[in-house]
């Protein structure tokens, strides 16, 4: 008998609540993410960051919690995941409620770094719980489904609200906001979900946190420097640092029994097309968003409310398409879901360069458009990867796939956003002055505006088909790699 037909084992009465509460956490750290994108420009022009301080600024959440998801996932299934979901949700709104002393690029750099750390706490626990919450794979397909619809609904809520926010008040609402909201989801998820721990929960090894957080961090720092300075001694080594850090962590966990993270999960070729498809979205995905709202604010000169407005259509898609994936992939295949909603986003992106220059909103809007049809692939992904784990190594699938946007999303700034930036600066005369060489920002209302509009036209015409060459490389990787009869209902460990 198929799995599919399985009833569930042991189903929690209540899971359908407790998804509600976990869906709704994963939205409110996407509001934030997409809330700092169009908070961004007012932040910059009230603290004037340096380059290197906005690039810290927008990175250092990502890195912090995509350096401790290991090491928290593992202590969630030891500790229990419930209580570690409640105490991410305190830290993250204690954190928001910090910015309001931050009156300098480093403490808000700080702050963010604080939130990363609610945030790992929070991401990868919401995936184990649904994995545990939801026994049949039919209904955990339909429940990653809802979660991958939050991310969606997210991106889309987070610029609007942002912008709400921001032509009524200063750019701190833009952290402020999380607070009140993190009061009801600590309150919510007491009543509603249930206590949840690994029986043979991975080692809390302290030279493996040291050696993926450290690998981590080189790795990150190494490709900003590769981006910024070129192809110097310094940032060569710094990653060949982070590649060897990294590496030995792998060797660590590869000889241990129980080891914090288990990697040998990426032994099921399916599994590695599932974090592929996640990593090389969310590095597109990012650069999109981050280059999209400078484009709209300081090329249109449109309020950060219309930007927000004018980014839905990326949302759209993914908020009507991740529920209906899983069936969808029912009835074609996982295999052509996944890597076609890969091209679908190439073909999205690849637009920005093929479109007539300078590019209209018109233009820009159908990118979007296309690009959030082609994410919405990505909860079957997350039903691959969950359900390709056993129960006991729920924490580990769920924090190699939070780690994968997480680092998609630093990678996508350092290297998309620096090669954006460096397309933007050759485009401007030799004897331009460094605030204009610094940001398109820094350009406006000098003699270089008009040249430097069109040089950051030309740079995000450029990155767009970067991207697009990405994602069309990995969508016949994840083609190669999935099975062909791969079924949704036959992934369960």
């Amino acid at each position: 008998m198929s799995a599919l037909a399985k009833a569930p084992v042991e189903a929690t009465p209540r899971r359908w609540a407790g998804l509600a509460v976990l869906a709704a956490s994963l939205l409110v750290v996407v509001m934030d993410m997409t809330i700092l994108n169009v908070a961004l420009p007012e932040l910059t022009a009230d603290l004037r960051p340096s380059a290197v301080e906005q690039l810290w600024i927008v990175d250092v959440y990502a890195l912090v919690l995509a350096g401790l998801l290991v090491p928290i996932a593992a202590l969630g299934d030891r500790w229990g995941r419930k209580r570690m979901l409640l105490s991410g949700f305190t830290v993250f709104g204690v954190a928001s409620l910090l910015v309001l002393m931050a009156d300098s690029p480093a403490e808000v750099i700080a702050v963010r770094a604080l939130l990363g750390v609610g945030g790992a706490m929070i991401m990868p626990t919401t995936l184990s719980l649904i994995r545990t919450l939801f026994t049949d794979p039919r209904e955990r397909a339909t429940a990653l489904g809802v979660w991958g619809a939050m991310a969606a609904v997210g991106s889309a809520v987070g610029p609007i609200v942002g912008g709400a926010l921001l032509e009524a008040f200063s750019w701190h609402a833009a952290f402020l906001f999380n607070v009140p909201l993190m009061v009801v989801a600590v309150i919510a998820g007491w009543y509603l979900l249930p206590e949840s721990r690994s029986e043979r929960p991975g080692r809390l090894d302290a030279a493996g946190v040291v050696l993926s957080f450290g690998g981590m961090a080189a790795l990150v720092h190494g490709v900003k420097e590769l981006g910024k300075h070129g192809l110097t001694p310094v940032s060569i080594g710094v990653l060949a640092l982070g590649a060897a850090l990294l590496v030995t962590f792998v060797r660590r966990c590869l000889g241990q029994d129980q080891p914090m993270l288990e990697v040998r999960l990426f032994r099921r070729p399916a599994f590695t097309a599932g974090v592929l498809a996640a990593l090389t979205t969310s590095i597109a995905m990012v650069a999109l968003l981050l280059l999209a709202s400078q484009w709209l604010q300081l090329v249109h000169g449109w309020s950060p409310l219309q930007t927000g407005a004018a980014l839905l259509p990326m949302a759209v898609g993914g908020i009507v398409g991740s529920p209906l994936a899983p069936g969808l992939a029912a009835r074609i295949g996982a295999r052509t879901v996944l890597a076609g909603g890969l091209a679908i986003s190439g073909l999205g992106l690849l637009l920005l360069y093929v479109l007539p220059q300078p590019l209209s909103y018109v233009s820009v809007a159908t990118s979007l458009t296309l690009v959030g049809i082609g994410t919405a692939s990505l909860a079957v992904g997350s039903a691959v990867i969950m359900g390709a784990a056993p129960a006991d190594a729920a924490g580990s699938a769920a924090a190699i796939e939070e780690s994968s946007y997480e680092i998609g999303g630093v990678l996508g700034v350092a290297v998309l956003g620096s090669l954006a930036a460096w397309i933007y600066r050759e485009g401007l005369p030799a004897g331009a002055d460094g605030a204009a060489r610094e940001s398109l920002a820094g350009a406006l209302g000098t003699p270089l505006a008009g040249t430097a509009v069109d040089s950051f036209t030309q740079s995000f015409a450029v990155f767009g088909l970067v991207a697009a060459l990405l994602l069309f490389a990995a969508s016949a990787l994840v083609w190669r790699l999935t099975p062909a009869d791969l079924d949704l209902a036959d992934v369960e460990h």
